[in-house]
C-alpha cells in the first residue's frame, strides 16, 4: 500500500473512532472532556505511546495534535477547537503516569516540535 493512503486509512479509522467515543459521551471521571473522549482511546489503549506523566511542553502537545506526527493524524480546529486543544495540553502535561501508562511506556519523546507538513 502506498505511503499516502496508509495514512488516510489511519486518519479515517482514528477520526471515526473519535466520533464514536463522541456519541458514547463516557464520563471524564476527573480527566480532561477532549482526553476522555478522543486521546484516550488510542493513548490508553497502547494503539498510540503513553503520554500521561511524561511532562511533555504544552506547545509541543498543541502542534502534534494540529500537524501530526508519525501515525498520528492531525485534527483540524473544526474537530478540535482551540479551547479545547489548549485544555487538553495542559492537562497532558501536568498529568502524573497512570499504571497502565507506565507499563506501556516507550523511551521519551523529544520535546522539539515535528516538522510541519508541506501544503
Amino acid at each position: 500500500m502506498q505511503p499516502n493512503k496508509t495514512r488516510i486509512l489511519v486518519a479515517s479509522l482514528v477520526l471515526g473512532c473519535a466520533q464514536l467515543a463522541l456519541a458514547a459521551d463516557p464520563p471524564a471521571q476527573e480527566r480532561d472532556r477532549t482526553y476522555a473522549k478522543v486521546c484516550g482511546f488510542c493513548h490508553d489503549k497502547g494503539v498510540g505511546p503513553a503520554i500521561l506523566g511524561r511532562e511533555l511542553p504544552v506547545a509541543y502537545i498543541e502542534n502534534v495534535v494540529r500537524h501530526g506526527f508519525r501515525a498520528m493524524p492531525s485534527f483540524r480546529s473544526t474537530e478540535i477547537d482551540n479551547a479545547a486543544l489548549a485544555s487538553v495540553a495542559r492537562w497532558v502535561s501536568q498529568s502524573p503516569a497512570t499504571s497502565a501508562a507506565s507499563a506501556s511506556a516507550t523511551a521519551p519523546a523529544s520535546p522539539a516540535a515535528p516538522a510541519t507538513k508541506a501544503q
